[in-house]
């Protein structure tokens, strides 16, 4: 596989967030907007095939579940949308019971796909099931010990655990066991007896900053997350170890476990960038973006100031052009191809309007992905 990445533009504007289908044959894409468009790929092109327009303010975050083939949303409307297909093709939205009263920020299915959390900034999180009874969907509020807006969330693989971002520059996991839904879950580092909002683990980076991003590992042993004191953390559950790495960049939004070993991160440096676990020990390893020159790698913002202020370079150069496929921030990297322990493509997409597919140099062949 090649690893030149595929860069998409659809000239509709900054892209808030974006999520496939399981084949990677459609692509659900918000560009800022309330209105949420369905790209189905066509002849190497992607053509627009529906929208979704149920909600009144921007749209935050998405998720697609790739066994049921639902899409979840959520907005700053403070409402989230589960949208399915009819029989005649036509995406049919049913409303969340959220009960929060300040906008959703992000939602994701558990891997079982038989609940979603949606953080928010109402200082909790909504743990949503679906109730038969009601023919509705409910949702289950954690709140302590949050104090201050949910950024980001992800499931453990044992669709019990969940790890959540928030800015009040903490990383925390907590159970989202639902009675009645959820099967009692075999014991993990986190802990073994896990009711609902049970505080499994509390991290902060390095100096503080609002924690952007957070992943499990593919065995759900660790946990990476992300501050804007351009920090990088892991948590190592099962041995007590917890690693800051300081990267010589701007802040990092989002990040992904490619395996054990590897982490890929980006955000408002404009080009994801590769950490690996070279024996116990993490470290920034490269830039995974071949446009950026070879001199910009490694060089930190303080030493681009200082070179400018020197040089006389602000006034002096006409030389503004960003040297990456992106333009401008990455706000979400998603895996695309592969598998959860094995990650050979992920997706970004960012305020630039672009989404890029990009090649991990890991494959060895192509296939779909299967979380």
């Amino acid at each position: 596989m090649s690893n030149q990445p595929i860069v998409n533009e659809f000239g509709l504007g900054p892209i808030s967030c974006h999520a496939f289908n399981q084949d990677r044959s459609e692509l659900a894409v918000c560009f800022n907007s309330n209105v949420v468009s369905i790209f189905r790929q066509s002849g190497g092109s992607w053509t627009l095939s529906s929208t979704l327009a149920e909600h009144d303010k921007p749209v935050t975050s998405i998720d697609w579940a790739p066994k049921s083939n639902r899409i979840v949303t959520c907005s700053q409307d403070r409402n989230a949308y589960v949208w399915t297909l009819d029989g005649q093709k036509q995406w049919k939205p049913t409303l969340v019971l959220l009960r929060i009263n300040r906008a959703a920020t992000f939602v994701r299915w558990s891997p079982e796909e038989d609940k979603f959390a949606v953080a928010s900034g109402s200082r909790c999180i909504s743990v949503c099931y679906f109730e038969e009874d009601n023919d509705w969907w409910v949702g289950k509020h954690i709140k302590k010990p949050i104090r201050s807006t949910v950024l980001s969330l992800d499931w453990h693989p044992n669709n019990v655990l969940l790890a959540a971002g928030c800015a009040d520059m903490k990383a925390r996991v907590f159970s989202a066991f639902i009675k009645g839904i959820d099967k009692k879950p075999a014991p993990t580092p986190w802990g073994e007896k896990l009711p609902f909002n049970t505080v499994c683990g509390e991290f902060s980076s390095g100096s503080g900053g609002w924690i952007h991003g957070v992943a499990f590992s593919p065995d759900g042993n660790s946990l990476a997350f992300t501050g804007h004191d351009s920090t990088i953390t892991v948590v190592d559950q099962a041995s007590g170890s917890v690693q800051t790495i300081r990267a010589p960049y701007l802040p990092y939004v989002s990040v992904l476990w490619l395996n054990e070993s590897q982490i890929v991160a980006a955000g408002h440096d404009c080009a994801p960038h590769l950490f690996e676990k070279k024996g116990n020990e993490w470290s920034f390893s490269a830039s995974l973006d071949s446009a950026v020159k070879k001199a910009d790698v490694g060089t930190s913002a303080r030493d681009t100031f200082r070179r400018m202020a020197s040089r006389a370079q602000a006034t002096a150069t006409n030389d503004t052009e960003v040297h990456t496929h992106h333009q401008n921030t990455i706000n979400s990297i998603r895996a695309f191809s592969g598998s959860r322990d094995h990650v050979e493509q992920f997706s970004t997409s960012g305020i630039d309007g672009k989404l890029v597919i990009w090649g991990t140099g890991l494959s060895r062949g192509m296939g779909n992905l299967h979380l």
